[in-house]
Protein backbone atom coordinates (compact mmCIF):
# COMPACT_ATOMS: atom_id res chain seq x y z
CA UNK A 1 0.00 0.00 0.00
CA UNK A 2 1.00 3.53 -0.57
CA UNK A 3 1.75 6.21 1.80
CA UNK A 4 -1.70 8.02 2.50
CA UNK A 5 0.03 11.37 3.41
CA UNK A 6 1.98 11.25 0.40
CA UNK A 7 -1.52 10.33 -1.78
CA UNK A 8 -3.17 13.26 0.37
CA UNK A 9 -0.65 15.54 -1.11
CA UNK A 10 -0.36 14.50 -4.62
CA UNK A 11 -4.40 15.20 -4.77
CA UNK A 12 -3.94 18.70 -3.25
CA UNK A 13 -5.64 17.67 -0.14
CA UNK A 14 -4.43 18.16 3.52
CA UNK A 15 -5.74 16.90 6.88
CA UNK A 16 -7.35 19.88 8.70
CA UNK A 17 -7.48 20.18 12.15
CA UNK A 18 -9.76 17.58 13.81
CA UNK A 19 -12.78 19.12 14.67
CA UNK A 20 -13.81 20.12 18.50
CA UNK A 21 -16.28 18.19 19.46
CA UNK A 22 -20.16 19.76 19.50
CA UNK A 23 -21.29 17.78 22.68
CA UNK A 24 -21.04 15.20 25.45
CA UNK A 25 -19.18 12.68 23.70
CA UNK A 26 -16.26 10.44 22.50
CA UNK A 27 -14.89 11.62 19.27
CA UNK A 28 -13.38 8.02 18.64
CA UNK A 29 -13.81 4.59 20.30
CA UNK A 30 -11.40 1.66 20.20
CA UNK A 31 -13.68 -1.37 20.40
CA UNK A 32 -13.34 -5.34 19.74
CA UNK A 33 -9.24 -5.17 19.75
CA UNK A 34 -8.69 -3.27 16.37
CA UNK A 35 -11.55 -1.32 15.51
CA UNK A 36 -12.18 2.66 16.11
CA UNK A 37 -15.08 3.98 15.54
CA UNK A 38 -15.52 7.71 14.32
CA UNK A 39 -18.51 10.01 15.71
CA UNK A 40 -19.96 12.18 12.62
CA UNK A 41 -18.06 14.50 11.35
CA UNK A 42 -19.06 17.32 9.04
CA UNK A 43 -17.62 19.50 6.47
CA UNK A 44 -16.33 22.68 7.88
CA UNK A 45 -13.00 23.10 7.56
CA UNK A 46 -12.43 26.44 6.30
CA UNK A 47 -15.20 29.14 7.65
CA UNK A 48 -19.25 27.91 8.25
CA UNK A 49 -21.22 25.58 6.12
CA UNK A 50 -25.47 25.62 5.81
CA UNK A 51 -28.25 24.57 4.42
CA UNK A 52 -29.94 21.91 2.66
CA UNK A 53 -28.98 19.98 0.06
CA UNK A 54 -31.14 20.40 -3.34
CA UNK A 55 -32.07 23.70 -1.83
CA UNK A 56 -29.03 26.24 -1.18
CA UNK A 57 -26.90 23.39 -2.37
CA UNK A 58 -26.21 21.58 -5.44
CA UNK A 59 -25.65 17.73 -5.55
CA UNK A 60 -21.73 18.29 -6.95
CA UNK A 61 -21.39 20.67 -4.21
CA UNK A 62 -22.59 18.33 -1.49
CA UNK A 63 -19.94 16.06 -3.19
CA UNK A 64 -17.32 18.38 -2.45
CA UNK A 65 -18.59 18.30 1.30
CA UNK A 66 -18.86 14.70 1.68
CA UNK A 67 -15.10 14.70 0.84
CA UNK A 68 -14.57 17.43 3.63
CA UNK A 69 -16.70 15.41 5.99
CA UNK A 70 -14.39 12.60 5.29
CA UNK A 71 -11.36 14.48 6.10
CA UNK A 72 -12.22 15.90 8.82
CA UNK A 73 -13.04 12.11 9.81
CA UNK A 74 -9.56 11.19 8.81
CA UNK A 75 -7.90 13.87 11.13
CA UNK A 76 -10.08 12.80 14.02
CA UNK A 77 -8.56 8.71 13.44
CA UNK A 78 -5.20 10.21 13.04
CA UNK A 79 -5.56 11.70 16.23
CA UNK A 80 -6.69 8.45 17.62
CA UNK A 81 -4.01 6.10 15.87
CA UNK A 82 -1.12 8.61 14.98
CA UNK A 83 -0.70 6.88 11.58
CA UNK A 84 -3.46 6.59 9.11
CA UNK A 85 -0.64 3.98 6.88
CA UNK A 86 -2.23 1.89 10.04
CA UNK A 87 -5.61 1.15 8.41
CA UNK A 88 -5.74 -2.36 7.43
CA UNK A 89 -9.63 -1.30 5.97
CA UNK A 90 -12.22 0.85 5.93
CA UNK A 91 -15.49 -1.05 7.83
CA UNK A 92 -18.37 0.94 7.06
CA UNK A 93 -19.30 4.89 6.96
CA UNK A 94 -22.69 6.39 7.64
CA UNK A 95 -23.14 9.62 5.37
CA UNK A 96 -26.57 11.68 6.50
CA UNK A 97 -27.28 14.35 3.96
CA UNK A 98 -29.50 17.40 5.57
CA UNK A 99 -31.70 17.08 2.02
CA UNK A 100 -34.58 19.32 0.09
CA UNK A 101 -37.95 17.17 0.53
CA UNK A 102 -37.32 16.81 -3.72
CA UNK A 103 -33.47 15.36 -3.33
CA UNK A 104 -32.92 11.75 -4.01
CA UNK A 105 -29.44 11.17 -4.79
CA UNK A 106 -27.80 11.02 -1.47
CA UNK A 107 -25.79 8.35 -2.63
CA UNK A 108 -24.22 10.54 -5.20
CA UNK A 109 -23.33 12.56 -2.62
CA UNK A 110 -21.96 10.51 0.27
CA UNK A 111 -19.06 9.32 -2.67
CA UNK A 112 -17.36 12.45 -2.18
CA UNK A 113 -16.19 10.34 0.97
CA UNK A 114 -16.31 6.88 -0.60
CA UNK A 115 -14.26 8.51 -3.57
CA UNK A 116 -11.41 9.85 -1.56
CA UNK A 117 -11.33 6.80 1.01
CA UNK A 118 -10.75 4.76 -2.54
CA UNK A 119 -7.90 7.56 -3.52
CA UNK A 120 -6.34 6.80 -0.67
CA UNK A 121 -6.37 3.49 0.77
CA UNK A 122 -7.38 2.02 -2.83
CA UNK A 123 -10.07 -0.11 -3.63
CA UNK A 124 -9.06 -3.19 -1.84
CA UNK A 125 -8.60 -1.25 1.10
CA UNK A 126 -10.44 1.71 0.90
CA UNK A 127 -13.97 0.97 -0.52
CA UNK A 128 -16.18 0.67 2.66
CA UNK A 129 -19.40 -0.82 3.06
CA UNK A 130 -22.25 2.28 3.07
CA UNK A 131 -25.52 3.70 3.90
CA UNK A 132 -26.20 7.27 2.08
CA UNK A 133 -29.21 8.59 4.73
CA UNK A 134 -31.65 11.63 3.60
CA UNK A 135 -32.23 13.69 6.91
CA UNK A 136 -34.65 16.65 7.26
CA UNK A 137 -31.86 18.49 9.47
CA UNK A 138 -28.59 18.37 11.07
CA UNK A 139 -26.75 20.00 13.56
CA UNK A 140 -25.54 23.65 13.13
CA UNK A 141 -27.31 23.39 9.66
CA UNK A 142 -24.52 21.65 7.89
CA UNK A 143 -25.72 19.76 4.71
CA UNK A 144 -23.64 16.72 5.42
CA UNK A 145 -22.12 14.38 8.25
CA UNK A 146 -20.16 11.37 8.40
CA UNK A 147 -19.29 8.25 10.98
CA UNK A 148 -16.97 5.84 10.09
CA UNK A 149 -15.50 2.27 11.29
CA UNK A 150 -12.01 1.42 10.27
CA UNK A 151 -9.95 -1.74 11.17
CA UNK A 152 -6.09 -0.85 12.13
CA UNK A 153 -3.25 -3.00 12.21
CA UNK A 154 -2.33 -4.51 15.58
Amino acid sequence: MSDVYAKLKELGLELPKAPAKGGVYSSSRMFAGNLVYISGCGPVIDGQVAGKVGKEFTKEEAYVFSRNSMLNVLAVLQDRIGDLNKVKQVVKILVYVASDDDFYEQPYVANGGSQLLVDLFGEEVGAPTRSAVGMNVLPGNIPVETEAIFEIEE
